[in-house]
Formats: C-alpha cells, structure tokens, sequence
C-alpha cells in the first residue's frame, strides 16, 4: 500500500475515533444526573502512538470504550462533570475539523496532481 493511501486511511480512522468519541461524550452528558452512571472514555490515539512508534502499524487499533475509574463521583455514584464532558468536546470537535481539513488537503492534492499529469 502506497504512502498516499495509508496517510488517507489514517485520518479516516482518527475521524472514526473523534465520532465515537462524540457519542461516548453525549451519552456521559445525557445521562449526568443518573444515580450510580460512570463516565466513559474512548481510547485510541495513544494506543495508535504505541503501535506506530513500536513499528506494529495501525491497520488494526480500534476505538475502545472504558468506564471511567480515575473520576471522583458524587454521593449518587455518578462521576460525571459537565464542564468536563463540554470541554472534552470541544477539544474532540478542534481535533475532528482538523483531520477533515488535512484529508481534504491530501485529497486536493492529488486531484491537482492528476489533473496536471494530464
């Protein structure tokens, strides 16, 4: 597989991540004041940076959804902070535009390279 189609494949799959992210986030704000809820969390680009950095590739790093054990929660048992979960998803939109932005780029780019070749 060709650089061009592994970098494209890449931000595919960061995109894939931040929308999962962004459910896993919007189910944490809708359910905030359920008695005994535990936050979730997506992990994915640090388990795709191990994979990368350790030579391993990243065809086959999947998204994964984890309780929350880190949070405080509240006498009901509930750990979820809406400020936390309204700040996360706004880093998690940022992160989103931006690898829409650089995927569009890349498929600019070579729309402009093969119209030239023409």
């Amino acid at each position: 597989m060709n650089d061009l189609t592994t970098g494209n494949r890449l931000l595919s799959r960061l995109m894939s991540a931040a929308s999962t992210r962004d459910r896993v986030l919007a189910e944490n704000i809708a359910n905030q004041n359920v008695p005994g809820y535990e936050r979730r969390v997506v992990s994915f680009e640090d388990t795709l940076r191990q994979r990368v950095l350790a030579g391993q590739g990243h065809a086959d790093v999947e998204p994964t959804i984890q309780i929350d054990k880190t949070s405080p929660a509240g006498p009901d048992g509930n750990n979820v902070t809406l400020e936390l979960e309204t700040s996360a998803m706004r880093e998690n939109r940022i992160a989103y535009e931006l690898y829409a932005t650089m995927l569009q780029t890349r498929l600019s780019m070579n729309q402009a390279a093969i119209t030239e070749s023409r």
